[in-house]
């Protein structure tokens, strides 16, 4: 997990609560700005073990999410990369399969998640549409984070654009 301390200013239409951004899949980026302007963020492995079925990974990320939601207090808006395309089935049946467990959370805590396109996010992150996954970790790094990988980078890029979007309004 990484932080960073500097507070970020709450400019945006979620400023009453932590605002959540995610990169759905086995191994989840997340991103977090807490209520008071702290971002965190970082990777969350889903997947299931050995004997274990394949349902486990969903109740995890279930679990997970309460976790996030109860550490930061409360949660004002989920953000998350809507994938339309997949490189293979498994990946868009998992990919599914966790986009149905969050929108499904996100209603039964009264919280409003909204789905981000991939070329939205690295537009806003690089300037380009269809920048690589260096491009955006290099991004990142020049917005002062430090991502593990490109899924906590994905993550940092979708919250950078909500933030400064106040959620696509501006």
């Amino acid at each position: 997990m990484t932080a960073l301390t500097k507070p970020q200013p709450n400019h945006d239409a979620d400023a009453s609560g932590a605002v959540l951004a995610l990169d759905l899949g086995t191994t989840t980026g997340w991103a977090m700005r807490l209520a008071e302007g702290t971002i965190v963020s970082g990777t969350m492995e889903f997947r299931p073990g050995r004997f274990e079925g394949g349902g486990m990974r969903y109740l995890r990320f279930r679990s997970w999410l309460d976790h996030l939601l109860g550490g930061a207090k409360g949660i004002s808006a989920v953000y998350f990369e809507e994938v339309r395309r997949h490189a293979g089935t498994d990946a868009a049946h998992i990919f599914g399969g966790f986009l149905a467990h969050l929108t499904a959370w996100c209603e039964l805590n009264h919280i409003p998640y909204q789905g981000v396109p991939v070329g939205t996010i690295k537009r806003h992150a690089t300037g380009k549409g269809n920048a690589s996954k260096d491009m955006v970790i290099a991004a990142m790094k020049v917005r002062g984070f430090n991502p593990e990988d490109d899924n906590e980078a994905d993550a940092l890029a979708i919250l950078s654009w909500a933030i400064d979007t106040a959620g696509g309004v501006r």
